[in-house]
């Protein structure tokens, strides 16, 4: 079943995948990768983390990427 949704950037699941994955290992969660994305046994409270986390790091690559010109070019306009 398709959602609808297209990715503009193709590799940008399996990049968002691994940092999950990354963090939940930091946080000591006990789900691997290649585990099917079953978390059944993961708190959802826990999940939230790695979710907040996820955030986290996006805004700051978003922030350094502004900040060393890549889209200031946009926000002139």
């Amino acid at each position: 079943m398709s959602s609808g949704f297209s990715q503009v950037i193709k590799a940008s699941h399996r990049a968002l995948d691994d940092m999950k994955y990354e963090i939940a290992s930091e946080l000591g969660l006990p789900v691997f990768q290649g585990s099917e994305d079953y978390w059944g046994e993961v708190m959802t409270r826990d999940a939230g983390r790695v979710g907040g986390q996820m955030t986290k790091k996006l805004v700051a690559y978003a922030e350094m990427a502004l900040a060393q010109g890549s889209g200031s070019q946009n926000a002139q306009q």
